[in-house]
């Protein structure tokens, strides 16, 4: 079957159907074609254990919420709907100390860290989070953009460095607090480990440790959860996935699930998507929104030039593997000690549960998984979303998500993740234990998603959540290749990228696919057009520069 459109959308992730939706929205005819039968990639929710909905991937919405996504598409109407994370994450007792609980409240926060930590970790928490605040939210609007040192400069132009200088001479002092590792940063802020090593692990949920150069902002980004939390969908992560399909629908736009692309060729001026059955969808554009070997392998089929995708190949680092995510259904949530009075009655588990007192933790763990090997000790974040989501469990049940760093992709000695799931389930399970005693007793179902699941399952190659690795090499203009950080590839007019693979990487936020969709507007905006458009707006610039 031969089906023409104006734009073709290869995967139905949501990053996939944001760029779809937008385009349907602005009249053009959309279609997205996806391999798996469940929509949404690694923003899904299906019905794991008998009565229970569980995530496939992500469950904390953390950036879409401050991207206006949301919003733009009106997904609200097609029936999403977000319950604040407040409590949006803990760090447990030690002792007689009490549990650091991290309020969307400003000054909750401070009044916890300072009863776990000390008044002066609590100054400097509350001093941190009015540095990195405005600078989170710059690094939100950079991400929001095609990659381009000008939208860079655009971002950051007139930010002050922490002792709020600012101007010319300003400027390689804050490159250099953005460039440095998170370990370093939080060094130079607080004393108390407990809180460092909080701070790390929530900084480490986007893939490296704190300790490689560039990871400052990733530490940064706990100081944006102030002006507005992680949310969590009703119904589950896959919530946001089904109003996006509605959304698109809606505007006269088409999902075809459980038929892979396979082959994606030039054909004549337009774009020839040919799926595993056979089937042939035409475009003048593409949006390739799957991963980014995927997409090399569909132009491979397609014709495209084999020495430059065989080099793209060779210098794109998917990496060893970030972690896995144990779904567990249970009888009872997880008891936590000493926690503090005055919280609200789901307590703590809105949040995401940082169950660390030391770095060296993190470290060790790290550390094991680079040797090929499962963690000596596990490192546990704990969601426990149904205590303010009661349908994500049958009555008197919970569902909890236990995700765990790191666990790689590739075992030492040749193992294979079938022979040690169990081994590597039961001990995140002790952990859990060790910070909430009888946990394990609550169990009923467990599903592990290790990293080989990971990659059956959901396509994310080598198991890595995130596409390809997070380093500061592959980040920005460098995502995934320097060749490839425009949302485009070169040689393949009309082609266009999106993903996790491409800038700003994993994470849900929608912000590649609202890019690519801008790509493809705006190419195909004639260029009087754009001549005329930018004639018009000379006016209003040269006044401003006049003033």
């Amino acid at each position: 079957m031969h089906t023409p459109h104006d734009v073709v959308v290869v995967g139905a992730g949501h990053n996939g159907l944001v760029a779809a939706a937008l385009l349907a929205r602005s009249g053009l005819d959309v279609a997205v074609v996806e391999r798996d039968t469940v929509p949404g990639g690694a923003v899904s929710t299906v019905e794991r254990f008998p009565g229970y909905k569980v995530d496939r991937g992500s469950s904390a919405h953390i950036m879409i919420r401050h991207t206006g996504l949301v919003e733009r598409l009106d997904l609200a109407r097609h029936g999403l709907r977000y319950v604040d994370c407040d409590p949006w994450a803990f760090a447990p007792a030690v002792g007689d100390s009490p549990a650091i609980v991290f309020r969307v409240d400003l000054d909750a926060t401070c009044a916890s860290i300072e009863a776990s930590c000390g008044a002066r970790d609590a100054q400097a928490y509350r001093d941190f989070v009015g540095v990195w605040g405005p600078r989170s939210q710059a690094v939100m609007r950079m991400f929001g953009a095609r990659p381009a040192p000008a939208t860079f400069v655009r971002a950051f132009w007139g930010m002050p460095t922490r002792d709020g200088r600012s101007g010319r001479t300003a400027g390689p002092e804050l490159a250099q607090e953005f460039l440095r590792s998170g370990d370093a940063l939080l060094d130079s802020w607080f004393t108390s480990e407990r809180l460092k090593a909080a701070l790390a692990w929530f900084g480490a949920q986007s893939g490296p440790p704190m300790s490689e150069p560039g990871t400052a902002p990733m530490v940064g980004i706990a100081a944006l959860m102030h002006s507005g939390p992680p949310g969590r969908a009703i119904g589950g992560s896959g919530a946001l996935t089904t109003a996006l399909i509605s959304s698109l629908e809606s505007d006269g736009g088409s999902v075809h699930l459980g038929d892979a692309a396979v082959e994606i060729a030039p054909d004549g001026d337009r774009w020839r998507v040919r799926t595993a059955s056979g089937d042939e969808h035409t475009a003048t554009q593409v949006i390739a929104a799957c991963h980014i070997l995927t997409t090399l392998d569909m132009l491979s089929a397609g014709g495209h030039d084999g020495s430059t995708l065989d080099r793209w190949r060779s210098r794109i680092d998917v990496g060893p593997g970030v972690g896995s995510a144990i779904r567990v259904g249970t009888t009872a949530l997880p008891q936590y000690a000493n926690l503090p009075a005055g919280l609200p009655e789901h307590g703590v588990h809105s949040g995401l549960g940082l169950l660390v007192t030391d770095r060296g933790h993190l470290a060790r763990a790290h550390g094991d998984a680079r040797a090929g090997d499962l963690p000596r000790r596990p490192v546990v974040l704990p969601m426990g979303f149904s205590a303010i989501d009661p349908s994500l469990a049958p009555p008197d049940r919970h569902m909890l998500t236990l995700w765990t760093q790191w666990h790689p992709y590739r075992l030492s000695g040749g193992r294979s993740w079938e022979s040690v799931r169990e081994e590597a389930t039961d001990a995140v399970l002790t952990e859990m234990d060790s910070w909430a005693p009888g946990f394990a007793d609550t169990v009923e179902h467990v599903y592990a998603q290790t990293p080989d699941r990971l990659e059956d399952e959901l396509g994310l190659i080598g198991g890595n959540v995130m596409h390809v690795d997070m380093s500061a090499d592959q980040m920005f203009t460098f995502r995934p290749h320097p060749d490839l950080g425009g949302h485009s590839v070169p040689g393949a007019e009309g082609l266009f990228l999106a993903g996790a693979s491409t800038h700003p990487g994993g994470g849900v936020s929608g912000l590649s696919g609202s890019i690519a969709a801008q790509a493809v507007l705006a190419s195909r905006t004639r260029p009087v057009d754009r001549v005329r458009s930018v004639i018009g707006a000379l006016p209003g610039l040269l006044g401003a520069g006049r003033r």
